[in-house]
């Protein structure tokens, strides 16, 4: 009786729209009904619903009736009417409408009949003809060929033509596929806010957790399972805060491959996608994207930590013993962008970024509705911050993935580092061999998102067109449908279907007055709002509290009870049925957005049929290019929406018509497509790794005095690892655990490659390598004192550190604007020998030095004792402009003469290095900001990283991806693995073996480490800086801030900001503290109160003070049993300093 409950629904709704009799005549085909004349068109019956401009939704109902029901529930429905007699003259109407309806219905059957009946015979008719000409235009071919021929599939409709389409497409993705499936790529992908989890997704649970999320889970998946891809992971922010689900806090999820029959190959145990939670920013709290700007260097130090693991992991098992770098580094939004631009500076992987929604059209948008200020909408959105980091996208990025067209061509050209005329000038020049001046512009690729079709069953895309309002499948309804249907007074109406957060940008609300004020649409329709999940409105966020209290005002003000349906509470896997029953109504979907980034449930929607009401600002312009199954509508103008609305449920050809070419052309935004089109253009991407993590086969062939040597006198430090054992602490243990170094340094001089490791004589100063050593690294990075001042400091650290020093146990670092030569006059007028630092990061970042002693070291024609790091050269010259670039700050600083009729900017040439372009600013307050200097530069695509240093007085413009913050985390990470497998036989690799058997899921790695890393590290600035201070600031490494009168007060280039520094770094990260004065007491106090730090929870896995010796154990795969676990790890304990253990679990 499911077909029962459609139609008595839609025979009230005849009743309540009037003029019944009439109606029915007329859909009848006139006075009683007759036949339609032979040889009339059906298109000019009737059965047409507008009727020289008007539309009644009596007609509309009647014809639905006849239209979509079988013969036998009409007379059912009869029946039942005849039975409640009655002197209500409603009942009255209602039993001679049941009765001409179902004449009109056999009579309407009658017809089709005969039609079809026609149109079958014409079909045979043409198909003869059709083999006739194949075989006249076959003589020539092979008999198994004209067997081929005659075994075509016929292509005379439509839907064949359709399949034969789809089929064709898969064919090519599966050859695509073929060809690269010997490929073992490793992709990140990076998305940092909201809550993201493989199954179960709270989509609109808040504003944050929407439409990205999905795309971001999906992308992964698809490319997981993805011929030619071995692993994906998607790092994510870790929350494991009381009010959000435990899954959220859980630190890895493995996500199900997708499910089709051309992906999902087995590749090896830690191949498939991943969902790799980093903790970062406040641990016990879930924040939203605009305060997790402070936090975002926290989250690349842990994500640095986990790709190298990762990498070195996959090295093991499909790179022969390299490390297999990630392909591409793939930000998604722009805090993710941010933090993909300083990891693939950090790691020198290429980069890959996708906006999902601009801060820029963002801002204009809001703007535009004049309920804000531009100051009002900072404040709210930290809008700024966020443009400039979309900035820096572009400036970091190879490759900008859109959605659409329309984003490339009118949303990034809003910004100051895209421009398309350019950006097809320099492409152009490149091919021709053209040097293009040092500048650089990203590759702007429009691919649209994938879906996922597999749980679409089939009559849910009826090629034909044609949706049935009977109980295909013999099933009770879905929940979900109740739910929806206990809001309408008649739930079969067309439904208007809206599925969006409760978000201002989403404009719900002018959807509502736009429904709300058309009474014809209102008679016809039914508004469905699916606003996400919600238990009290007060308990929301005020904007999305705010803006589902107006949509409920607005349902009292028009009266729109019974015709507004906005349930609590769904389930993502109940989506596709509230999709199948806005199709079951021959409903529309909606998207009305003020601007669509891309507007994934569109497409979805297409997929079950629903013709579209879409926003043309934006994707859906894209889309509906492709798919051509609705109309797109200014999102400002409530009438053109309500009209768009109202012609497309009303008319129902083009309803039909809309249906059948979004089905017809779905497969274009298949994921397989994506896919496909997504790696063919990272596959174009160089890998750009420094030449220390290049393969010791490489290396070994390399001159001595060849580009290869990274630093003078050193023939290659990837090679030359020395192990560095304390003798006060292998004094100290037990003979075994000294055999057993004694076997490991042996290991590494044989898997190194080396042909012999230089050892450090009597008379030998320690060089670069002596950092390994260290236990702590004391970073100087004072910009706010005086030089006789910074001196002083310099000399109070190192006695406040006395003891650490002597013993070797703490470096120390000079991180500084200076040039090399100024830093050496600074520390011959203290009395500090350049050997009392272990390296220095001088020109703000753009070089490192190690001191020597040698004379073979020295810098000529300077004859200075350092040693310059040409690998660090390597790490940071990507898209530097050079000549290029030099030219137009020239031409720039003298404008700006030109202008003030002073000099205000000349060129310091001494101080100039090949990466520090540097300038003397003789009039700080003339001098430009530096975001005026920035965009300057990205106007005319040039890549760079400007600063002020020096209070002021100096400029200096450096590689884009070159700071002293990146310096620092460039460097000290560990390049050195050492993997023994269980299959060698020395005695070290025995011992490894027989722990190796312990637990057969496990693989050990040992990692031999050197040097520190980031949180064993204590960074110590002064209250101000260099203008790249708020660098220094962020990540796990410990800070200690000189407070006093000492500091220079901030200068004017400080205050002229984008943004707030609060939107930079976090002042109340752990691990922070602050000193009055300078004075070794106080520096001392403060460096004991981190002496026994162990660094941040989660983020330093091999952090462990005091150990020389270090090993690493990678679970791939569960944990062992507890006895086995047990065992294992008091084996391991024997002959190591301390172990860490991280599991997939």
């Amino acid at each position: 009786m499911a077909g029962n409950d459609w139609i008595n629904s839609y025979l009230e709704a005849i009743l309540d729209a009037g003029g019944a009799t009439g109606e029915i005549s007329a859909a009848g085909g006139g006075g009683g009904g007759g036949e339609v004349p032979a040889g009339q068109k059906r298109d000019k019956s009737s059965l047409m619903l507008r009727e020289r401009g008007r539309f009644s939704p009596a007609r509309y109902f009647v014809e639905e009736v006849i239209s979509g029901f079988d013969e036998t529930d009409l007379y059912k429905t009869w029946v039942r009417t005849s039975a409640m007699r009655s002197p209500q003259e409603r009942n009255t109407r209602l039993e001679n409408m049941s009765w001409r309806i179902w004449n009109l219905a056999r009579k309407k059957k009658q017809i089709e009949g005969e039609e079809a009946s026609r149109l079958s015979q014409q079909r045979l008719e043409r198909e003869k003809a059709r083999q006739y000409a194949a075989a006249d235009l076959s003589e020539d071919l092979s008999e198994g060929e004209k067997g081929e021929i005659n075994n075509e599939p016929s292509i005379h409709d439509e839907s064949t033509r359709m399949l034969m389409r789809r089929i064709g497409s898969t064919d090519g993705i599966e050859a695509w596929a073929s060809h690269h499936k010997d490929k073992k790529l490793y992709i990140v992908l990076i998305s940092i806010h909201g809550l993201i989890r493989g199954d179960n997704m709270e989509l609109g649970r808040d504003s944050d957790t929407g439409g990205q999320v999905k795309y971001v889970v999906e992308l992964a998946r698809a490319l997981g399972s993805t011929p030619g891809v071995y692993r994906v992971d998607l790092l994510t922010r870790q929350v494991s805060a009381p009010d959000v689900d435990w899954s959220y806090g859980e630190p890895t999820e493995m996500l199900s491959p997708i499910s089709s029959e051309n992906f999902g190959l087995e590749m090896g145990e830690s191949s498939g996608a991943y969902i790799i939670r980093i903790p970062f920013g406040p641990r016990d709290k879930y924040i939203p994207k605009e305060h997790l700007w402070p936090h975002i260097q926290e989250f690349v130090d842990g994500a640095i930590v986990h790709i190298m693991q990762v990498s070195k992991v996959l090295g093991e098992q499909i790179g022969s013993g390299q490390p297999v770098w990630p392909v591409v580094i793939h930000g998604h939004y722009a805090d993710a962008g941010d933090s993909a631009a300083l990891l693939s500076g950090a790691l020198n992987v290429p980069m890959v970024f996708t906006g999902h929604s601009l801060g820029r059209d963002k801002l204009e948008q809001i703007l535009k509705q004049g309920r804000q200020t531009r100051e009002e909408i900072n404040a709210t959105y930290k809008i700024m911050r966020r443009i400039e980091a979309e900035e820096l996208c572009l400036d970091a990025s190879e490759i900008i993935i859109t959605s659409t067209r329309q984003e490339i061509e009118q949303q990034w050209g809003l910004y100051d580092g895209f421009d398309l005329t350019m950006a097809r000038k320099l492409r152009a020049r490149l091919k021709r061999g053209v040097s293009c001046f040092g500048r650089y512009m990203p590759r702007m690729i429009a691919i649209p998102p994938g879906m996922e079709f597999s749980h679409i069953a089939p009559h849910d895309v009826d090629l034909d067109g044609e949706e049935g309002n009977e109980d295909v499948s013999g099933l009770p309804d879905p929940p979900i449908w109740a739910d929806i249907m206990r809001f309408l007074s008649n739930p079969r109406k067309p439904m208007i279907l809206a599925l969006a957060r409760p978000d201002p940008k989403k404009n719900i609300t002018t959807l509502v007055k736009a429904f709300g004020e058309h009474h014809e649409l209102r008679n016809l329709a039914n508004l469905t709002l699916i606003m996400g999940n919600r238990e009290v409105i007060d308990e929301m966020s005020s904007t999305n509290a705010a803006v589902l209290t107006s949509v409920l005002k607005l349902v009292d003000k028009y009266d729109l009870y019974g015709q507004v349906a906005y349930p609590k509470h769904h389930k993502q896997s109940e989506v596709p049925d509230i999709y199948r029953l806005a199709a079951r109504t021959k409903g529309v979907f909606i998207n009305c957005a003020f601007i669509e980034p891309f507007g994934l449930t569109l497409i979805e929607a297409a997929a079950y049929g629903l013709p579209m009401v879409a926003t043309r600002n934006g994707g859906p312009v894209d889309i509906h290019r492709v798919l051509d199954n609705g109309i797109l509508i200014d999102p400002h103008n409530q009438n053109e929406i309500a009209e768009a609305l109202y012609k497309l449920v009303s008319d129902k050809h083009l309803w039909a018509q809309c249906r059948q070419n979004g089905l017809k052309n779905i497969h274009q935004f298949s994921w397989p497509e994506h896919c496909k089109n997504y790696l063919s253009r990272v596959g174009t991407l160089k890998p750009r790794h420094p030449r220390w993590q290049r393969s010791d086969a490489a290396t070994e062939t390399s001159e001595p005095d060849s580009p290869e040597d990274s630093l003078r006198d050193i023939h290659d430090i990837s090679l030359n690892l020395k192990l560095s054992l304390d003798s006060e602490k292998s004094g100290s243990k037990d003979e075994n655990s000294n055999t057993v170094r004694k076997h490991l340094e042996d290991a590494v001089q044989k898997f190194s490659g080396a042909g012999s490791i230089r050892k450090d004589g009597p008379g030998e100063s320690g060089k670069w390598p002596s950092l390994r050593r260290r236990k702590h690294i004391i970073v100087i990075a004072i910009d706010s004192v005086q030089d006789a001042d910074f001196v002083h400091v310099i000399k109070n650290i190192f006695e406040a550190s006395s003891t650490e020093r002597s013993s070797g146990a703490v470096g120390f670092v000079l991180s500084t604007s200076m040039a090399i030569s100024e830093i050496h006059a600074l520390l011959i007028s203290g009395g500090i020998e350049a050997c009392d630092f272990d390296a220095f990061i001088c020109n703000s970042g753009s070089d490192i030095c190690y001191p020597s002693s040698n004379a073979e070291d020295i810098l000529s024609p300077a004859e200075l004792p350092f040693m310059i790091d040409l690998d660090y050269h390597s790490q940071i010259e990507y898209r530097w402009g050079g000549e290029g670039l030099r030219k137009t700050l020239i031409r720039w600083a003298a404008e700006k003469n030109n202008e003030s009729g002073q000099k205000v900017v000349v060129e310091d040439a001494e101080c100039s290095s090949t990466y520090c372009i540097s300038f003397k600013v003789m009039n700080t307050e003339a001098a430009p900001p530096v975001k005026e200097i920035r965009r300057t530069m990205r106007i005319q695509a040039l890549r760079c990283h400007i600063l002020y240093s020096h209070d002021g007085c100096k400029l200096n413009v450096i590689p884009v991806l070159a700071s002293r913050s990146q310096a620092l985390r460039s460097y000290y990470y560990p390049n050195a693995l050492l993997s023994v497998s269980p299959e060698q036989h020395s005695e070290t690799e025995k011992k490894v073996g027989e722990l190796w058997r312990l637990s057969p899921v496990a693989r050990l790695y040992l990692y031999i480490r050197w040097g520190v890393d980031l949180s064993n590290m204590i960074v110590i600035v002064g209250e101000s800086g260099d203008t790249d201070y708020e660098g220094l600031l962020g990540g796990v490494h410990k800070t200690i801030i000189l407070k006093g009168s000492f500091n220079a007060s901030p200068n004017q280039v400080h205050a002229v900001r984008s943004y707030s520094l609060q939107d930079v770094v976090s002042f109340e990260k752990p691990g922070t503290a602050s000193v009055e004065g300078y004075g070794p007491d106080d520096l001392k106090s403060a460096l004991q109160q981190f002496g026994s730090a162990r660094g941040v929870a989660g983020i330093s896995p091999t952090l462990f003070y005091g150990m020389t010796l270090k090993i690493m154990v990678w679970f791939c795969m569960p944990l062992p049993h507890e006895k086995t676990w047990d065992k294992l790890v008091s084996s391991i304990a024997k002959f190591s300093d301390g172990i860490f253990v991280t599991t997939s679990e």
